[in-house]
């Protein structure tokens, strides 16, 4: 590894320390870099009227909140009342803020930005008046930080560094080197709140994990358990699940060779000691702390690619790995312990179609004893879990065919009850098992007890089985998605949500049943600028030409009779795992406001279905998945809606590449295309993104080397020559995720073969484009270009 990308010693941190298994130092520990203060209250520089709001989190007494808001035009990190209409921006510097994280001691904000709108990030902190802000963690050249958790006294956070590692042989195996600390300064104040002392600050062996239990395309087995481990009883010692290549042989995960090398550490905000090393991967997609027991003794850690997450329990004074099992991909705070560390709650797909709310109760060594469902639903997957401060109750959201479900999980008892008071399950002063609500109409949730015998649990995955549902009290959310919850104090939630008639905003559940929104979110009718309504769109089914069922999401043009056909365009989201959601989306409405319909579905491969849906573009599925985008396109044409002769294809990401792929693959089917940060060629592709990103790519798209050949016939590039209609092509210059150069060789292509075809680069801009300028300029760039190529 270069020199130059290994952390240096500042005068508040202690050199880097030494890997335990003698490889050099760990990647890239954390410098303090003291920033300009912030204090005083400030505007933005600009006021958007049509904000949003996203990301709270709030400070202990639930009476302040910090959070995102782009009213500047640029996400930027904010403070204000939940009942008061006077929010104060804390940075106004030019880079986005991705995540939001006050301190359980109500001392700092930590937040992470991303320089420049690129994809590399820094974690910074902050007081709550804008004073002593300084860089974390990210500011070595060439890293990038991610933020983890608080330790729960507020005295340490803690990140995740990366930097680029020198590929490693085809054969290397991916492995976690965990290493466990004493946590110092966090130790000292966990014993002067009664958790005993823990001792000096020491780093401590590596821990060496087994296989990891995602293969490349389901579930495998892990290795066997050391003597250590003997007697785990876990859902992946119980269930094998055969697993097939494209060439149908059985293998295991991908080889390593192009990850990223992370290191997580807890560090101290104030600068007093030296940051700790907790983990280190040399080889990896991805790493981050998510809760520390309360007492200091473990840790959670969410590693992997996706497709292939897992959770990790360290038990941190003697470095011994008690837990290793498959959770869900989505939101990355998989988890958390209870209040004892003798509960550990999962949101976990581990050998099932779906989510579930998962426990293993713990012994006092931190060894799972056995496992059980807390809350499942047959055809819906938890999608986010949040476990209130007290540890009473945990606030599940479900997705439900796109829209979100809540509903308030008693965890004293496993269950909740009939009672219709959300104040006791949230940690009102009142006794555990108490309440169970539900938001939104029509919800059930079931619950059920712990199992330790491997053996009775066999059928199941090595989890038992609940009872049989029952419905619950419900209350209707404002809105159709829950992007984030946090809790907000006792009885009390912050709950972040988006509509598909409103701009995303922040509201607050104070203790009854009645929501209320914040007065710095827009309000409904400033969704929009005066004018025009947001279009509500209309839940769509149809059969792909397989047999296999997709779903989406219809946008009518206003204006136009119900049975007049229409030009339509096709669009499609990234991921592939990304799930169309009924949500404002401001480029529907500038498309829709020039007369065009937008169809929106969900082809195989996307989240919210099932993991067979999301698996089932792997391999050669691919081209299924390419057949899709035809199929959704002929379902427009026969129901009626889209005119045959006027259709268009647009998507962004794995959508981009879709919608390059669709107009080789299906070229005389669409007029038109928009190709928004795709990838055009899969070996370009995997050469220039970032290592953490082809980890990933591996296993969903295939192996860079064992798979050349798929990739190869998979890539559009390779198809070019079929290519026939008009193209524009749009990318951020400092995208590192899809590279520009995948949208340059394509409208290179093109043109020397006589065909329109324009690239827009949008400036200081990533993969996601972030900028309210910049937005608006692709939104009228990619609208004009339709409207010119469908209704001229």
């Amino acid at each position: 590894m270069p020199s130059d990308l290994v952390g240096r010693p500042s005068a508040q941190s202690s050199p880097a320390p030494q890997a335990p298994d003698g490889r050099g130092p760990a990647f890239a520990a954390p410098a303090r870099v003291p920033l300009p203060d912030a204090s005083g209250p400030r505007e933005a520089t600009t006021r958007l009227i049509a904000h949003g709001c996203w990301y709270p989190s709030a400070d202990p007494a639930g009476t302040q909140v910090a959070f995102i808001c782009d009213r500047g035009g640029v996400p930027q990190l904010w403070v204000g009342p939940v009942d008061g209409d006077a929010p104060r921006l804390l940075d106004d510097g030019p880079d986005p803020v991705r995540e939001v994280s006050w301190s359980p001691d109500g001392r700092w904000i930590a937040y992470t930005t991303a320089p420049g709108g690129g994809e590399q990030k820094r974690v910074l902190c902050v007081r709550p008046d804008g004073s002593d802000r300084h860089i974390m963690a990210g500011a070595e050249p060439g890293s990038s930080a991610h933020l983890g958790c608080w330790a729960h006294d507020g005295s340490a956070v803690a990140v995740t560094v990366a930097v680029p590692t020198e590929p490693a042989p085809d054969t290397a195996e991916p492995a976690l080197d965990l290493a466990g600390a004493v946590l110092g300064r966090v130790a000292e104040r966990l014993s002067e709140h009664g958790h005993g002392p823990m001792g000096d600050a020491v780093l401590l062996e590596a821990a060496r994990l087994g296989t990891a239990p995602h293969a490349a395309h389901g579930l495998a087995l892990p290795s066997a358990p050391t003597d250590r481990e003997a007697g785990i009883t876990s859902p992946h010692t119980t269930v094998e699940t055969l697993t097939t290549d494209t060439h149908g042989d059985r293998h295991t995960a991908p080889a390593a060779g192009f990850g990223d090398g992370l290191s997580a550490y807890l560090v101290d905000p104030d600068g007093v000691t030296a940051p700790v090393l907790l983990a280190t991967e040399r080889d990896a997609a991805t790493l981050r702390v998510c809760d520390l027991s309360r007492d200091g003794t473990l840790a959670l850690l969410r590693r992997g690619p996706r497709g292939r997450r897992e959770a990790v329990v360290l038990r941190i004074a003697d470095r011994v790995t008690t837990c290793v099992t498959p959770v869900a991909d989505g939101d990355p705070w998989i988890g958390a312990f209870s209040p004892g560390a003798d509960t550990l709650w999962l949101r976990s797909d581990a050998y099932r179609e779906f989510a579930v709310l998962l426990a293993a109760e713990l012994d006092p060594e931190g060894q799972p004893r056995g496992w059980s469902v807390g809350a499942s639903r047959d055809d819906s997957d938890l999608e986010l879990l949040r476990c209130v401060h007290d540890g009473s109750a945990a606030v599940l959201a479900w997705n439900v065919r796109g829209t979100s479900e809540v509903e308030i999980f008693d965890v004293a008892t496993r269950g909740a009850t009939d009672a219709t008071d959300t104040s006791d399950a949230t940690g009102a002063g009142g006794s555990a098992g108490t309440t169970g609500t539900t938001a939104t109409t029509g919800t059930t949730g079931t619950t059920g007890a712990t199992e330790a015998s491997p053996g009775a649990a066999r059928a199941t995955g090595g989890t038992t089985e609940t009872p049989p549902e029952r419905p619950r009290p419900v209350i209707e959310l404002p809105h159709e998605v829950v992007t984030r919850i946090a809790d907000a104090g006792p009885g009390r939630l912050l709950l972040a949500l988006s509509g598909s008639q409103r701009r995303p905003g922040i509201w607050w559940l104070p203790g009854g049943v009645t929501m209320v929104r914040t007065p710095w979110s827009s309000a409904d009718e400033d969704a929009v600028p005066p004018g025009r309504p947001p279009v509500r769109p209309v839940h769509r089914r149809l059969t792909a030409r397989d047999g296999v069922p997709l779903n989406g999401w219809y946008y009518r043009a206003p204006g136009r009779n119900p049975g007049e056909p229409a030009p339509c365009v096709i669009y499609l989201h990234g991921g592939p795992e990304d799930q169309e959601r009924p949500v404002l989306e401001p480029l529907y409405h500038e498309i829709v406001g020039r007369g065009v319909d937008v169809f929106a579905p969900d082809v195989r491969g996307s989240s919210g279905y099932g993991r067979s849906f999301v698996d089932s573009d792997l391999g050669e599925g691919r081209f299924a998945a390419i057949d899709d985008v035809a199929d959704c396109a002929a379902h427009a044409v026969l129901s009626g809606s889209a005119d045959p002769s006027r259709l268009a294809v647009m998507g962004r990401s794995y959508g981009g590449y879709l919608t390059f792929a669709s107009l080789v693959w299906h070229p005389e089917l669409f007029r038109t295309g928009v190709a928004v940060c795709g990838m055009s060629d899969f070996a370009t592709f995997f050469q220039g993104t970032e290592p953490w990103i082809a980890q990933s790519a591996a296993h969903k798209y295939g192996h860079p080397e064992r798979d050349r050949e798929l990739l190869r016939r998979l890539s559009p590039m390779s198809r070019i020559d079929a290519l026939r209609a008009p193209l524009l092509a749009v990318h951020g210059e400092h995208d590192t995720n899809v590279p520009p150069g995948e949208s340059e060789q394509f409208v290179r292509a093109a043109r020397e073969r006589g065909l329109t075809a324009e690239l827009l680069t949008l400036r200081d801009e990533g993969h996601d484009f972030l900028r309210a300028d910049n937005r608006r300029l692709f939104r009228r760039a990619a609208a004009d270009w339709l409207e010119r190529h469908l209704t001229g």
